[in-house]
């Protein structure tokens, strides 16, 4: 898995790489509603920005290292376990997180960044692109979804009707060297129905998993892209004013997301390698988008109007995953489930736990 998205993530990159560079390459003073915090105010200071850098760094990443990494610990303790009623309650929050980061951070940034009086008002400004991008990556996310799971179903068939043809041919043999004609059109039919029954068990079981690892895999796509375009803007500020209150928002806001994703990846099935490996890129996106941001703050400027394009259609295809996943795949998923539709209890502390969830990032929309 990680191997197939390393392109996708070089190509981000190289893509956020080159807005920095056009900025650098653009010499002509921006209008004074495309300037950032004025330059020598209270509130710019190059060294106060550097240490709140240096601190956020350590302190995002062991936040998301701690929020991924507590699903795949907890599965050890039995009221965490996925199959228990308190996980489907602590993933109901973590999928509010997502849903409310897609919904109050992510979308809004696409808006502000795409109509932003640095760009022309043609086109920007006569057509919402970052609602178009957002729907269009959810209807791309959803036939991704589909045609996978499409493949992998034809695939199956043809397994199971091997395994029948089989599991009769052997029957049918086996009576007749008994001299039994009765019996072999009895142990025929008995044998390929369970034949039939366990090779369809097993293909729902298969059919899951890959749906799960789908889910894991689209849904860190579209946190990875979001967190790199947020550090990178935080790591290219020189505004304390508005670091100091996004270290911490950041912190809170990686290690609930981490939760989200860990579920996903605890129910994917996943080895230890690729466990580790999607571990790995969650947890170090923000902090390499502030290095990144630290290594470009002489040539990186978020107002130049391809980092404003670039940044804006990145973060509004990300939305549009994140709330694809969070609705269908995540949220109507369980709560049209047979646990939740079986204990009404649990569905309403589940529904309680979205609303704590996306509320609380609707708070951080103040600060992050």
């Amino acid at each position: 898995m990680s191997s197939s998205q390393t392109p996708v993530r070089i190509a981000f990159v190289f893509l956020v790489i080159l807005a920095a560079t056009d900025a650098h390459s653009d010499h002509r003073t921006p209008p004074p509603a495309c300037g950032g915090a004025a330059v020598g105010g209270e509130c710019h200071s190059v060294a106060r920005a550097l240490r709140l850098k240096l601190i956020a760094i350590p302190a995002i990443l062991a936040a998301s290292v701690a929020g991924v990494c507590l699903p795949l610990f907890a599965r050890s303790v039995p009221a965490l376990r996925p199959d228990g009623g308190l996980f489907a309650v602590v993933k109901a929050f973590a999928s509010g997180v997502i849903l409310g980061t897609g919904y109050m951070h992510v979308l809004p940034d696409s808006f502000n960044d795409l109509t932003s009086p640095c760009l022309p008002r043609k086109p920007w400004s006569e057509f919402p692109f970052a609602a178009f991008v957002a729907m269009l990556a959810a209807v791309f996310t959803l036939m991704v979804d589909s045609l996978m799971l499409t493949f992998h179903t034809r695939g199956s068939k043809g397994r199971a009707s091997s395994a029948v043809a089989h599991h009769g041919d052997h029957g049918h043999c086996h009576a007749h060297a008994l001299g039994q004609a009765d019996v072999a059109a009895l142990s025929t039919t008995e044998a390929a129905d369970q034949g039939s029954g366990d090779v369809e068990a097993g293909n729902t079981t298969k059919a899951q998993l890959l749906r799960n690892r789908v889910i894991v895999q689209v849904l860190e796509m579209g946190i990875v892209v979001h967190s790199v375009v947020i550090g990178l803007g935080m790591g290219a500020s020189q505004n304390v004013c508005t670091i100091r209150p996004l270290v911490a928002a950041l912190c809170f806001h990686q290690m609930f997301e981490g939760m989200g994703l860990g579920g996903c990846i605890l129910q994917a099935g996943y080895g230890g390698r690729t466990r580790s490996a999607l571990v790995f890129f969650f947890s170090t996106t923000t902090p390499f988008g502030i290095a990144l941001g630290l290594a470009l703050t002489r040539v990186y400027s978020d107002s130049s109007p391809t980092a404003l394009v670039v940044v804006g259609l990145l973060n509004a295809a990300s939305a549009g995953l994140l709330h694809y996943m969070a609705l269908v795949e995540l949220l109507a998923a369980d709560f049209m489930g047979p646990k939740l539709q079986g204990n009404v209890r649990l569905q309403l502390a589940a529904s309680l736990a979205i609303l704590l969830g996306a509320g609380g990032m609707s708070v951080m929309a103040k600060w992050a």
